[in-house]
């Protein structure tokens, strides 16, 4: 099920799954409306949804034609459908206008709230409750009923699972629900009652599904994302009032992401395309000169953006682990294979000519290598998936860290096989599943076979494997079997990265 469900969502681009939820959350509330199901009836939330988007839309087509920038319009419908299941549905004109103005300031501080070319505030949220406090729209979260949660929920679950935020959504959950059902209880309330309100009737679900886990505005590593999300969870659920300021989810979202921020690449990531070389017949090293210098830790990846004509299904934005080790003045590598039939986006990068640039959205990742160098390590590549292990073992030999590490590495293609002459060089154990193995064979490579890598195959290579920390990078298949298996032969410390294709 986890690999049919890495398949799937791999291969639909992120704002695209979230405006699809977004959309099916919409279309059942105008469907339950009709039947009566909710406090709204199916005009109001039909003609709010268009305000909101069609004002997000054109603002963001004239703010990209004034700054010549790339306009995204699916962003700007993200954030228009957002604004509309925010603010409470209405066919008043003074209440339509509002929903209009609130999408207009959510799309305008994507261009102009933002420093360095990074957002600083959750747009949406920034809009909705700029309007809340003009008191020309009300916030309500009108999507936390009993009858549309289930939908919500389901969305928020596909969403989080793919961005990979759902320890993120757990520490909310927690923190805001006990928090929630303590002050229910104390107060007098029934439990039933605090327990159906919490996890039924309130946006919980929605806000740290669609709003608390927007990338742009979360922080980069796991544990700052865990302590963002926990304050975020205390905001939210913790009633407070300080002059025309109060408790609201909204103003819990904002502070979320001023925290969140102090964390990220605070400044814009334009790099220098300087050229591609070939591996082999199918994989390619893309090497980009940062114009700032970019901070990030071995095994991080980044989000890049090229725009272009014809963009097919998978859209312009991908994410890239770096190849290359931190250096200020070094440039940033990628690795890409490209297969028989590649996406729009992976052609387009491919035709860039040197000297054009590229931007990036921002660095994160947790699949970093531990601090203590005395942990011996276990790296399980497969294919393309030896990039972030370039990184970080191009990283460790630079710095003279002697660390005991045994690299298995998987392959189904012939050829050179990326970054061998870095392997190489780490002095690294290297355990070679491939076709062939390389003639002459290095010092210290065993070829273990042709076929492919699983947790017999892996026990019998690496006796040791239980005692190693384990980092597992590759195609969603292979990661999800060997972390599932090597679980079952007793391997505990257990890092995954995979790679979905495009």
């Amino acid at each position: 099920m986890k690999q049919w469900l890495d398949r799937r969502l791999g291969a639909v681009p992120m704002y695209k799954l979230v405006l699809f939820t977004l959309a099916a959350i919409t279309i059942t509330a105008l469907v339950l409306s009709l039947f009566g199901q909710l406090t709204y009836q199916p005009l109001p939330i039909l003609a709010s949804a268009l305000v909101a988007v069609g004002s997000a839309a054109i603002t963001g087509w004239l703010a990209s034609l004034i700054v010549r920038r790339p306009w995204h319009p699916e962003s700007s419908c993200i954030t228009g459908v957002l604004i509309a299941l925010i603010i409470v549905p209405t066919l008043d004109p003074l209440g339509l206008l509002g929903i209009a103005v609130a999408s207009t300031i959510a799309t305008v501080s994507k261009y102009v709230l933002a420093f360095r070319g990074r957002h600083i505030l959750n747009p949406a949220a920034l809009g909705a409750w700029i309007i809340g406090l003009a008191g020309l729209g009300f916030p309500a979260w009108w999507t936390g009923t009993p009858f549309l949660q289930p939908v919500v929920i389901v969305g928020a679950l596909l969403v989080l699972y793919r961005l990979r935020r759902l320890d993120m959504a757990l520490v909310f959950v927690v923190v805001a629900s006990v928090i929630r059902i303590s002050l229910g209880v104390t107060q007098g309330n029934d439990l039933a009652s605090v327990l159906s309100f919490t996890f039924l009737s309130s946006p919980m679900f929605f806000f740290v599904g669609f709003m608390l886990s927007e990338p742009l505005t979360t922080p980069p590593r796991r544990w700052q994302q865990w302590l963002v999300a926990g304050i975020a969870g205390v905001l939210f659920s913790v009633p407070f009032s300080i002059g025309p300021i109060y408790s609201d989810p909204l103003l819990a979202l904002l502070v979320a992401n001023l925290i969140a921020f102090v964390f990220g690449q605070r400044r814009a990531i334009r790099m220098t395309y300087l050229g591609k070389t070939a591996v082999n017949d199918r994989t390619w090293e893309l090497s980009f000169q940062p114009k700032h210098p970019v901070h990030f830790v071995p095994g991080q990846y980044m989000e890049l953006t090229i725009p272009h004509r014809k963009t097919d299904f998978r859209g312009s934005r991908r994410y890239f682990s770096i190849a290359s080790a931190p250096d200020s003045e070094a440039p940033i590598t990628f690795a890409i294979t490209v297969p028989s039939s590649s996406s729009s986006f992976k052609k387009a990068l491919l035709e860039l000519e040197p000297g054009e640039t590229v931007h990036g959205t921002g660095v994160h990742g947790d699949f970093v290598l531990p601090a203590d160098v005395s942990q011996p390590l276990l790296l399980v590549a497969g294919g393309i998936g030896i990039t972030p292990f370039a990184s970080q073992l191009g990283y460790a030999t630079d710095r003279g860290e002697k660390r005991d590490v045994v690299v298995v590495y998987a392959t189904s293609t012939t050829g050179p096989l990326p970054y061998r002459e870095l392997l190489e060089r780490t002095g690294a154990r290297v355990v070679l599943f491939a076709p062939e193995a390389p003639s002459p064979l290095p010092a210290g490579w065993v070829h273990a076979g042709t076929g492919r890598v699983d947790a017999d195959a892996l026990a019998s290579a690496v006796p040791d494997a239980v005692h190693r920390r384990t980092f597992v990078s590759g195609p969603p298949g292979l990661v999800n079997e060997l972390r599932r298996t090597l679980r079952k032969r007793g391997v505990r410390h257990i890092h995954t990265d995979y790679f979905s294709g495009y």
